[in-house]
């Protein structure tokens, strides 16, 4: 049987963050929290379904509450004037009963973003586009925005047949079971007059290696020992090591004399 795992769960801590952020001291008020996350996140995204909302990070604080949505469309979000934001936010105070504040970023290339690349299949689909076709433009779309690989998952009853199966289109390399490897997960549901067909979408955008501190470079130089030399006449760093000078003929007698006395002290020892 095969031992499937969240991408973004199993990443935790290594190279993906948290959506959700705040302590929770006793198990019941950690029920609270995680319940009224779920209802702030249903309640956003209900009230603005066509903004591209990919994620929303939530971080609560002593007093306030701070919503954080990524949406590819941020106009929608905002409103005219700010009017939708601060309906939205209005919204939030009065589910949590604390003072909120709402950040709206721009997601710059949603075909790399998982979740809405999965939402525009659902869409698709909803609108009786043939499932290849929709599934290999959004491949192709990625690959040329930059992504290292991607790999599509359609299950259901496709095309209308009584039989569900499960279709999947796959193009570059996607190593889930690299852990530095960022790939971006999304989830969606395309709810057709046939039935529920499931969309998942995984996204290869590249390694995050970790980084290495100013610090720890100097120590290493320092435990490397590196003898610097100055050329053009400059004063040099001090070795251990003997210089010779290349144009000093290196003096050969001396080392023939040292041996002719050392065998003529031989010869006149085996005499007496």
């Amino acid at each position: 049987m095969g031992q499937k795992t969240h991408p973004t769960g199993f990443r935790l801590g290594i190279i993906k963050d948290w959506d959700s952020k705040w302590y929770a001291n006793k198990p019941a008020q950690y029920r609270e929290l995680l319940q009224e996350d779920i209802r702030i996140r249903a309640a956003v995204i209900s009230q603005l379904p066509e903004a591209g909302i990919s994620k929303i990070e939530l971080e609560r604080g002593a007093h306030e509450l701070v919503v954080n949505v990524h949406a590819a469309r941020p106009g929608i979000v905002i409103g005219r004037g700010g009017q939708r934001v601060e309906d939205l936010r209005k919204t939030v105070e009065s589910m949590t009963h604390k003072t909120a504040r709402l950040n709206v970023q721009e997601i710059r290339q949603p075909e790399l973003d998982a979740q809405l690349v999965a939402m525009s299949i659902a869409e698709q689909l909803q609108r009786r586009v043939a499932f290849r076709r929709a599934m290999f433009q959004s491949v192709n779309r990625a690959m040329q925005a930059g992504a290292l690989g991607v790999k599509i998952i359609c299950s259901g009853r496709l095309g209308g047949i009584e039989i569900a199966r499960q279709e999947k289109v796959m193009q570059g390399r996607v190593p889930l079971h690299t852990l530095r490897a960022n790939i971006d997960y999304g989830l969606a549901e395309a709810r057709t007059t046939f039935g529920r067909i499931g969309i998942k979408v995984w996204i290869y955008l590249g390694d995050i290696l970790p980084q290495q501190n100013e610090s720890d470079v100097e120590i290493e130089d320092e435990e490397l020992g590196l003898i610097e030399i100055t050329v053009g006449g400059e004063e040099q760093t001090p070795t251990n090591e003997i210089q010779i000078d290349q144009n000093e003929p290196i003096d050969v007698e001396t080392e023939t004399q040292v041996e002719i006395t050392e065998e003529n002290q031989d010869v006149t020892a085996e005499e007496n």
